[in-house]
C-alpha cells in the first residue's frame, strides 16, 4: 500500500497508520478512505493528495 502526500500542507497519508482520529482504520489503502474525508492538519480535500 502507497503512502500519499498532501500537496498543500505536506501531511503524509500512512495506510499502516491509518487516520482513527478522524474515522479511517488502520491498514486502509488511502483509495478506500472516505472521499469526503479530509488532511487532519490542514483540512484539503483527498483529491489534493499524490502518491509518494
Amino acid at each position: 500500500m502507497s503512502k500519499y502526500v498532501c500537496t498543500i500542507c505536506g501531511y503524509i497519508y500512512d495506510p499502516t497508520e491509518g487516520d482513527p482520529d478522524n474515522g479511517v482504520d488502520v491498514g486502509t489503502a488511502f483509495d478506500n478512505v472516505s472521499n469526503d474525508w479530509v488532511c487532519p492538519p490542514c483540512g484539503a480535500t483527498k483529491d489534493m493528495f499524490e502518491a509518494l
